[in-house]
């Protein structure tokens, strides 16, 4: 939802060029939201830091980035964000974001550390584990699978999206203070996708999304994995071109 807190109150502000007129409500493109479904309730709202941007400042951002390289998105967002993760299930462009961000840390150790956030659903692949928050109050599949009985994927399947993922990751993103998050989102991945900017707002989960390797084609994202040698997930060696819950891969 928009937002129209003054400076004190939002992490970071970052205000339109000309700071002499009172913004305007429509101006703001940012705010706090949590992660929506229809078994949310209030009592399960994270509280989460407050970023707000103006979408002049936004547009600017995003235009300037347009002209980078990922490794510089990557610097260039750890300098400016606050409480800033990397959001990944270990996918090839999650794999070469983390492969930069080491690269980053160790030529560069005054750069904030950004830490992962893996929601383990407990239906992940074997191999996908073989990389490595789970659900609450549950370790493995078979303790999901009595609790909420076989098969929810199937018979409730927003139920299970509601406890395996969204759930778990309102509860990531308030236990560890989540202002913004590197995903693995590119262009090239079609759908909805085609038209993503490098920063947006997610005013659904109320945080900063970066996509950092967003103009990247499947083929430049490869050829990075095996130039650098990145341990990736071999089940993409068989055929998947991308790993999710093997329910639903």
């Amino acid at each position: 939802m928009a937002s129209t807190s003054s400076p004190s109150e939002a992490l970071p502000h970052l205000q339109a060029l000309d700071t002499t007129k009172p913004l305007e409500s429509e101006e703001i493109e940012s705010g706090y939201a949590s992660a929506s479904s229809s078994f949310s309730t209030a009592s399960s709202t994270p509280s989460l830091p407050q970023i707000t941007f103006t979408k002049p400042h936004l547009r600017y951002l995003n235009q300037q980035m347009e002209k980078m390289t990922p490794i510089e998105r990557l610097r260039f967002s750890m300098r400016l964000f606050p409480n800033l993760y990397q959001t990944t299930a270990f996918g090839l462009t999650g794999l070469v974001t983390i492969d930069m961000l080491s690269k980053l840390a160790a030529s560069d150790p005054t750069l904030p550390r950004v830490d992962g956030i893996f929601l383990d659903t407990l239906y992940h692949f074997r191999e996908t584990h073989d990389l490595v928050a789970r659900p609450d109050g549950v370790s493995t599949t078979a303790e999901f699978e009595a609790q909420y009985g076989a098969g929810l994927y199937e018979t409730a399947e927003e139920l299970y999206d509601w406890i395996a993922k969204v759930e778990p990751q309102q509860r990531a993103y308030a236990e560890l203070n989540v202002a913004a998050v590197f995903t693995g989102r590119r262009r090239s991945q079609g759908g909805e996708r085609d038209k993503i900017p490098i920063l947006e707002i997610d005013d659904e989960r109320g945080i900063v999304k970066i996509n950092p390797l967003l103009d990247w084609s499947f083929a430049q994202v490869k050829a990075y994995i095996t130039e650098h040698d990145v341990p990736y997930n071999v089940l993409l060696d068989q055929g998947y071109k991308s790993v999710g819950d093997w329910h639903s891969t």
